[in-house]
């Protein structure tokens, strides 16, 4: 671990670092090593409004070193994912530019002349080191109350002394000769000035036993030879900085401007997790959000916006979006905000647009088929406008329809009193009968219909509305609230109402 970081937390930051956006060049670079995470599609999101919204380059490159964990299965659902979001990219995998290849595992002759030439110029050397001889002297400076680093053991190996290690077949890795005494320091488009004594970093590896660039190494290689002109990553990413300022000061190249926005915390206030919930942007995807909402939601997530608004379309967020507005302090994922605003994206879908996103919840809770007909589509498509008020994403659907599918009928439990003080109005069984035979005489039952029985009944009874609704409603439904009801009983149909007002009718004479 490096110590000795510095931080000037109470720098102003409103104003924001000075930074040359006329050549600006940001990149996405995940690792393929499982789902993607929605912190990580908060970070490409960062990188992607700020490339849009200063007319810089969005790169996007697969950083897949990790050859035990790395699969294409995970790097197509990354590309997936950020195509379903609408983060399209400049450059990069599958796009191309003059810059590739843009998957590191396909960059290693490119690492390796890298190497060669820090080899050649001392600021790099072979170590002969085992795992355990590492381990042993990380395990005694850590007894001697240590910050434990490499103690520089092969840093000045002979020529004798290299032949005869590889005389021996021991295997080498690569380290870096990092200068003592100096600071690397830098000013952060988030965290303002940051800085790290180079005596806590130590002589690191850069290269692997098996030739493979370690992670660090390869990033800087990366993003200068893709001339990336600013970073913008997790904060998990910060202490990478200063082994990164130390490789591209013994390169001699300009380092980028630096941007570590803040981690994704739930609302326990821990770092976000499975026990909070879905965690991937596929699961969001499958749940039945919409990628807009999605984006909105993340750029909030330690983004604050001018003002109190809260719903952006993807041009405003464009437009507002400024990293001198991005928060250091941890943003807390809080699901109900979430849900408000896919809730008011949802408002605003079409009634196609609604039933697309609900079919499939729909089919998978055997509620609808496979391929739906015009008909059953048409009872598909009142039957997502009816609940939509009542859903904030896709798949809640399916408890909702349980009410129109489910032929089970009892009164709510949870309102039984308030049930049962209804059903005993003196007005109930007139307005129930009344209603009964209204249905009973229909040929076809729709919303306009079944409101104008229902207005006819208050007009002959002379009761107000809740004195009329009130009754059906629980005389069909067995709830006190719940869905508009005229969409409710044409979604039963005639013999479904007929059947629950007879039940009612019956329990009330008894």
């Amino acid at each position: 671990m490096i110590s000795d970081v510095q931080y000037i937390s109470d720098i102003d930051n409103s104003k924001g670092v000075d930074i040359d956006m006329a050549k600006m060049k940001v990149r996405f670079a995940p690792s393929p090593t499982g789902p993607f995470h929605i912190g990580g599609a908060r970070s490409a999101l960062f990188n992607w409004l700020l490339a849009r919204k200063e007319g810089g380059t969005f790169l996007l490159r697969i950083e897949d070193t990790d050859l035990a964990r790395s699969t294409r299965e995970s790097e197509e659902n990354i590309k997936a994912a950020l195509k379903w979001l609408g983060m399209d990219w400049d450059e990069g995998i599958d796009v191309g530019g003059d810059n590739g290849p843009y998957r590191q595992t396909e960059r290693l002759d490119i690492y390796k002349e890298v190497t060669q030439r820090l080899l050649d110029e001392g600021k790099a050397y072979r170590c002969y080191c085992s795992e355990e001889e590492l381990e042993a002297e990380r395990q005694a400076q850590l007894d001697r109350g240590e910050t434990p680093k490499y103690n520089g053991h092969c840093s000045h190996l002979t020529d004798e002394q290299i032949a005869a290690y590889d005389k021996e077949g021991r295997k080498h890795t690569i380290r870096l000769r990092v200068p003592l005494n100096q600071t690397f320091a830098f000013d952060d488009m988030v965290r303002g000035h940051v800085s790290f004594e180079s005596n806590g970093v130590g002589d690191f590896v850069i290269v692997k036993s098996d030739g493979i660039p370690v992670y660090n190494y390869a990033v800087v290689i990366d993003d200068h030879t893709m001339g990336i002109t600013h970073v913008i990553r997790a904060e998990e990413h910060l202490s990478n900085t200063p082994r990164q300022i130390a490789i591209y000061n013994a390169l001699g190249w300009d380092v980028p401007t630096f941007g570590h926005i803040s981690l994704i915390l739930g609302k326990d206030y821990k770092k976000m997790s499975k026990r909070h919930g879905a965690t991937s942007v596929d699961q969001y995807r499958q749940l039945g959000y919409l990628p807009d909402a999605i984006d909105n939601f993340l750029a909030l997530l330690g983004w604050a916006p001018e003002g109190e608004q809260e719903l952006f379309t993807k041009d405003e967020l464009i437009q507002n979006f400024s990293m001198d507005r991005v928060a250091k302090n941890p943003a807390v994922f809080d699901i109900d905000k979430l849900n408000w605003i896919n809730f008011n994206y949802m408002k605003n879908l079409s009634d196609e647009a609604l039933y697309e996103l609900c079919l499939p919840h729909l089919q998978e809770a055997g509620y609808a088929s496979a391929t739906p007909d015009e008909t059953e589509k048409a009872k598909l498509i009142m039957l997502c406008v009816c609940l939509k008020d009542h859903i904030s994403f896709g798949a809640q659907i399916k408890e909702e329809a349980k009410l129109i599918f489910d032929d089970t009928f009892a009164f709510d439990e949870t309102h039984a009193e308030d049930i049962k003080a209804v059903l005993a109005e003196e007005s109930c069984p007139t307005v129930l009968k009344a209603f009964r035979e209204a249905i009973a005489d229909l040929e076809d039952i729709t919303p306009d219909v079944v409101k104008a029985t229902i207005k006819g009944i208050m007009k002959e009874t002379k009761l107000k509305g809740k004195f009329v609704f009130m009754p059906i409603r629980i005389a069909t439904t067995g709830q006190m609230h719940g869905p508009d009801l005229n969409y409710i009983i044409t979604l039963f149909g005639k013999e479904k109402t007929l059947a629950r007002l007879d039940e009612t009718i019956s329990q009330m004479a008894v």
